[in-house]
């Protein structure tokens, strides 16, 4: 590439990014949202908690040891924090984290 092309792709992104950006303020001016973005709004987050329970759970074979207990023991952890901390994003994450760090160290 040369370096022409180098900067009509960078400019590009950078539009593509701004413009991402943007749209939501240009479109939702309003201070009412449709109601398909209020129920995403409002059941996304518990969307992505029941994936990601899933995905951890969808390779263990229970009749193996450990039988699952680093799965249901990061489940477990981050339904508790869930409950404690009432915040999705800090449950995900740290949960996330918790689940990694398990399955790679033990």
């Amino acid at each position: 590439m040369t370096n022409f092309e180098i900067y009509i792709a960078i400019i590009i992104m950078a539009l593509v990014n701004f413009l991402t950006r943007v749209f939501p303020f240009l479109f939702f001016t309003k201070n009412d949202l449709p109601k398909s973005l209020e129920f995403i709004e409002k059941f996304f987050p518990a969307t992505i908690m029941t994936i990601l329970v899933f995905y951890t759970l969808k390779d263990i074979d229970f009749s193996l040891s450990p039988y699952g207990a680093k799965e249901i023991i990061s489940i477990l952890f981050t339904a508790s924090l869930h409950i404690l901390m009432k915040n999705y994003l800090i449950s995900i994450f740290l949960g996330t984290i918790f689940y990694m760090g398990l399955v790679q160290y033990f």
